[in-house]
């Protein structure tokens, strides 16, 4: 029982070094450090690379670091040839203008954007003079969050070639005392072992690894690195104050609370799970699995149900169960029929779990409800408002029960979810569509499966404490911690705080008093802390609870929390998502790049549906004409149109009727989806664009006319991409890397960025050029598809089959071009290759 309620703390900071070398002996990286400082919670991360060109003529060096996604950069800079230049962070609105202004159109885009589920990455280039240096400095910040009792701080290093200087140095100070450290790595010898020493006493710990670059040899004969992989350090600290620990710093305070040791709540817990088309495969196999684990994880007094959902909602009892072993086996065969097909309706499935909760009889007294959602789309069947939905939502839960939503892949609208979840005491998480999925299921659900605290109030006095973060909570979970920021405003030698919460047992009343003088001597040691840290803390928190509580505000008082956190992050220079940090270039180069912070909703992929609009993908006699039809009428986005592929595929399993190629007419209302009815032959010239340099070809299989090849050719960088069903082959000055399709991956050519979505889809982009993108369907047998994004970029000299509808003059001058469009058929000399098409009035 010890050991299952003992509470650890997260350190959850993941840092990815990546260095990528423009010619392997010309730019070389002499000096890469790592320097983290992690006090009481807070981490404080420097990453400084020196790099030097040795070749006779300049070299473009780049810098590329990614980051926590809930890091906040603070600061950055080069230095080149004693010159510094400073990024500086502004308003996001004024910084935008004086980029644009600046920068002409289509050059450069933000620096920093979503790379994982985790990370986020810091992008910068350079030109070096011949025989000259660059030194990179990247500095950011983060309050840790912990999750599932442990710190745990993951370092990536990927520097790509052998570093003279190499070293992390990773200092923490936790005043609690630390119970336990160690450390870990994927790509650890016993030569590298050597290089890795580790201090700790009672309260502070420095672990430094510093490899040799013999050490860093894959073996002497060869001057590759072994440094490729995770550095991982783990720690856990001490905890006696029933009433949390409270630490002083210059005036301000933080408080964190993290009781041990006390029982759990029953839960009554109703999982409502999406079965609609788009989760058929390998998404609801993983479902299946992680639900199974899930049940055998219930404890006997919870009580439980499953709704499942598509365009019709199923309740698998009419009642809540008690979690007794017969009622899990019985869950357990239920789990294992769920299959996918048809719509989402979100909406009446959330009501349903409701009204099951609300009339749930035999409930423990003493016990804590929750609904937790899992999906992967928009909903498209019933009520398809999201706005509507979310209030129908939070009306009928009314402050009752907790509400979290599980966002399954990209085809989700994160906002919808984190909104509804904010609304109704919950959180939103995105699942990833990667292999370990279930995994990730079952992680989540380890978070909120062990509550032991709720209504919780976290009082200070009023006339002595200002500036207050949020104190009141709703549930406590096991392994987690509440913290609390504020000001002392008066001279106080005692700070007192009473907590009250209610346990299973009882209601608690928790009483502390911090002597202020004391607790401000903890922190003399300066080498352990960094600036006014605990003012920084509180800064940092604020921000985040601010935007936080925007999500889910109304629109005026939206603003102002947004005005709020706006003012904090050009106080204390946090580049958050109301700010960007203007990155200044040397004359002669570009000068200036904008550094924008995004978010989890920027995550989504161009693939996802504008909420609130229904769409039907429908085959019409005679086979091989689709349309693409809209409840609400309005302009819908090519990206539209992807989003619900895979649920339109599998709902209209008419293999020669599957669309390949869906086109976004430029600055029209229509989208037309294509389909082929030719013969297989070795080349079909699709798309053309000289201005471009752009050109793209492809080849339709043998056994359906479906490609199964693309080839995109670029003249500037000289760059041939060849997409296959098997593979993506880069070819560039005669040397070619090859990318499967079995992981996800991102290379870079002079500006050009290749990316590879898992089993998904590969991306081509070009600063100011059209992007590509060749999704890989699976089903029935493996093809590729093919759309264009930014089609306004096309010049008036874009040819070939696909190309025609790209074409402005035709566009000006065809005035029918808005009108319905019956049939076009488009014919490649020499072939008996056709493509067509049909487009519904309805756009």
């Amino acid at each position: 029982m010890e050991e299952r309620t003992l509470l650890t703390l997260v350190f959850s900071s993941l840092v990815i070094l990546t260095e990528t070398i423009a010619q392997k002996h010309a730019i070389e990286i002499y000096s890469l450090h790592v320097d983290c400082k992690v006090t009481s919670r807070f981490a404080h991360t420097v990453i400084t690379s020196k790099i030097a060109n040795r070749a006779s003529e300049s070299r473009e060096a780049t810098f590329e670091v990614e980051l926590p996604k809930t890091a906040f950069i603070t600061n950055f800079s080069m230095s080149i040839d004693g010159k510094i230049y400073p990024g500086i962070i502004k308003e996001k609105a004024s910084a935008q203008k004086e980029y644009d202004t600046a920068i002409s159109r289509g050059q450069s885009a933000g620096l920093v954007k979503i790379t994982g589920r985790k990370l986020e990455q810091f992008h910068v280039s350079v030109s070096i003079a011949a025989t000259s240096k660059v030194t990179f400095e990247l500095m950011y910040e983060e309050l840790l969050k912990r999750q599932l009792g442990k710190f745990e701080l993951l370092i990536k290093v990927q520097p790509k070639q052998l570093v003279k200087h190499f070293q992390i140095d990773v200092h923490i100070f936790e005043p609690q005392g630390i119970r336990f450290l160690e450390t870990d790595s994927t790509f650890m010898t016993n030569e590298l072992t050597e290089a890795l020493t580790k201090v700790q006493n009672e309260t502070k710990a420095h672990i430094l690894f510093k490899p040799t670059v013999e050490q860093q040899k894959i073996n002497p004969e060869v001057d590759e690195t072994l440094l490729n992989g995770d550095f991982v350090v783990r720690y856990d600290v001490k905890r006696v104050a029933t009433a949390g620990d409270i630490q002083i710093v210059n005036g301000y305070f933080v408080h964190y609370f993290a009781p041990h040791e006390m029982p759990a709540f029953p839960k009554n817990v109703i999982f409502v799970i999406d079965r609609s088309g788009s989760m058929a495969g390998r998404k609801i196999e993983q479902t299946r699995a992680a639900l199974l684990k899930i049940l055998q994880d219930l404890h006997p007094e919870d009580h439980f149900s499953f709704i499942t959902f598509n365009s019709k909602v199923v309740e698998w009892k009419s009642s809540l169960l008690q979690a007794t072993a017969e009622n899990v086996a019985s869950a357990t065969g239920f789990m294992r029929t769920l299959s996918a097909s048809g719509g989402t309706d979100i909406n009446r499935a959330l009501l349903t779990a409701v009204s099951l909760l609300d009339k749930a009889e035999k409930l423990p007294e003493r016990s804590v409800s929750m609904i937790i959602l899992l999906t992967d789309g928009q909903p498209t069947s019933g009520e398809n408002n999201v706005e509507v939905i979310q209030e129908n939502i939070q009306n009928a839960i009314n402050g009752k029960y907790a509400l979290f939503c599980l966002g399954f892949g990209f085809d989700v609208s994160y906002k919808f979810l984190e909104k509804m979840a904010l609304s109704n005491g919950g959180i939103a998480r995105r699942i990833y569509e990667n292999s370990d999925a279930a995994l990730q299921l079952q992680g989540f659900y380890q978070e909120v499966a062990t509550p032991t605290l709720m209504k919780i109030e976290m009082q200070y006095p009023e006339n002595a404490v200002e500036g207050l973060t949020k104190n009141n909570f709703k549930l406590f979970f096991e392994g987690s911690e509440l913290i609390v920021s504020g000001k002392i405003s008066n001279e106080l030698d005692l700070l007192p705080v009473e907590i009250k919460a209610q346990s299973h047992a009882s209601d608690l009343t928790l009483k502390e008093e911090a002597n202020v003088k004391e607790k401000e001597q903890v922190f003399q040691n300066q080498s352990y802390i960094f600036g006014n840290f605990i003012e920084r803390l509180w800064a940092y928190l604020t921000i985040q609870q601010l935007l936080e509580k925007s999500i889910s505000a109304q629109e005026e008082d939206q603003k102002a929390l947004e005005a709020q956190a706006l003012e904090l992050s050009l106080l204390y220079s946090f580049v958050t998502p109301l700010t960007s940090m203007v990155v200044t270039k040397p004359t002669g180069q570009q000068q200036m790049e904008l550094v924008n912070k995004p978010t989890e909703a920027d995550n989504e992929k161009p693939s996802s549906f504008p909420v609130g609009d229904a769409y039907r993908l429908s085959s019409r006699s005679p086979p091989g004409r689709w349309h693409l039809e809209s409840s609400s009428g309005s302009n819908k986005k090519l990206s539209s149109v992807v989003a619900r592929l895979r649920d339109i595929t599998r709902a209209q399993p008419l293999a020669n009727e599957y669309p390949q190629l869906l086109l976004q007419l430029p600055k029209q209302n229509e989208i037309i989806c294509l389909n082929t009815d030719g013969k297989a032959r070795p080349s079909v010239h699709l798309l053309s664009d000289v201005e471009q340099g752009l050109t793209v070809m492809g080849k339709l299989g043998d056994k359906r006319n479906h490609f199964v090849q693309f080839e995109i050719l670029y003249v500037n960088p000289p760059v041939r991409i060849h997409v296959s069903t098997v593979e993506i082959l880069l070819s560039h000055n005669n040397e070619s890397t090859r990318l499967p399709w079995t992981e996800s991956a991102t290379s870079s050519i002079h500006g050009l960025r290749v990316s590879v979505e898992k089993e998904r889809s590969v991306t081509a982009s070009l600063s100011d050029t059209v992007t590509v993108k060749i999704s890989f369907v699976k089903f029935p047998d493996d093809f590729l598809g093919l759309y264009f994004l930014n089609t306004d970029r096309f010049s008036d000299k874009v040819s070939g089959v696909l190309g025609q509808f790209y074409s402005k003059a035709q566009f000006e001058n065809n005035s029918k071009i808005n009108q319905r469009a019956d049939e076009r058929l488009l014919s490649v000399s020499g072939s008996e290759h056709r493509v067509t098409s049909s487009v519904s009035g309805s756009f």
